[in-house]
Parts: structure tokens; C-alpha cells; sequence
């Protein structure tokens, strides 16, 4: 299945809206085959689109099996473009409901994409998630914001 996205915005639509509805090739469809991720759980970077859609497959599973929809929101969101590539950074704030609506937890992280343009869609080259460490406890800290 291929995707096409015309705007950077359209790709950021798609990643919250993917990961709504744990819809993993559509999620997949926004990165490059190519992506590098640095990420704050787990993995400390993830190279490829076969790696990197095997880590998404179990976070959807273990979303489907708790029972929670996860709603996506872009803070603070800055995006410079050029005609092939463009840099976007912004807050990531990852909200935790139950079936009813119900909030039952959230985390916000800070993210980076670098996305360049191919065969006239933007993919996600690069995503660099991060969590400012609270000096007294070594722990990231998920709500700063």
C-alpha cells in the first residue's frame, strides 16, 4: 500500500491519526526505508523500515492489548521547508484513553523529524526523540511541559 504526502503537515496528520487507529503499515508509510531513529524507550536507535516496523507492531499489540487508544498532539510545533527537505520540531504529547474516553495517563516528549521529499511525497528520513534526566533521581521526566 503506498501513501502520498504532499505537505509536511499532511505526514504529522497521518502519524496521529495511525497511531489512533494502530494502523501499522499506514504509520510506516511516513518514514523512509532508509530512517535512523533515536528514540528514549528501549532501543537506543533503530535503523531501517523492517526494524523499525517490528517495534511498531508490538507497540500497537500491546496498545490493543491493554484496551487503550492513544490520542497524539504536536506542541509547540515548528516546521522549516525547503522544495526536498524539511526540519520540524516540536513537543509530543501521548495521551492514554480507554474505550469510554476516559484519560488513564499521558507523556510528553520532545521530538525532531528531518523528512526530504521523494518521488514528490515527504517521508521521515530521521526522528529524534528525547526526555530531559531529572539530576537527583537519573530519570527522564515525561511531563515537564
Amino acid at each position: 500500500m503506498s501513501f502520498g504526502f504532499n505537505k509536511v503537515q499532511d505526514v504529522l496528520e497521518n502519524y496521529k491519526s495511525a497511531i489512533y487507529e494502530k494502523d501499522v503499515e499506514r504509520f510506516v508509510s511516513t518514514f523512509a526505508s532508509d530512517i535512523h531513529i533515536y528514540d528514549c524507550w528501549e532501543n537506543w536507535e533503530c535503523t531501517g523500515i523492517t526494524q523499525w516496523k517490528e517495534i511498531v507492531k508490538g507497540w500497537f499489540n500491546g496498545l490493543s492489548e491493554e484496551g487503550v487508544l492513544l490520542k497524539t498532539d504536536f506542541d509547540d510545533l515548528v516546521v522549516e521547508e525547503n522544495s526536498n527537505f524539511a526540519f520540524v520540531h516540536c513537543a509530543v504529547t501521548f495521551a492514554a484513553h480507554n474505550e469510554s474516553g476516559e484519560k488513564l495517563r499521558q507523556m510528553t516528549n520532545r521530538f525532531t523529524f528531518c523528512l526530504r521529499k521523494e518521488n514528490e511525497s515527504w517521508t521521515i528520513t530521521h526522528a529524534h526523540s528525547s526526555l530531559p534526566i531529572s539530576m537527583e533521581t537519573g530519570k527522564g521526566i515525561f511531563n515537564l511541559k
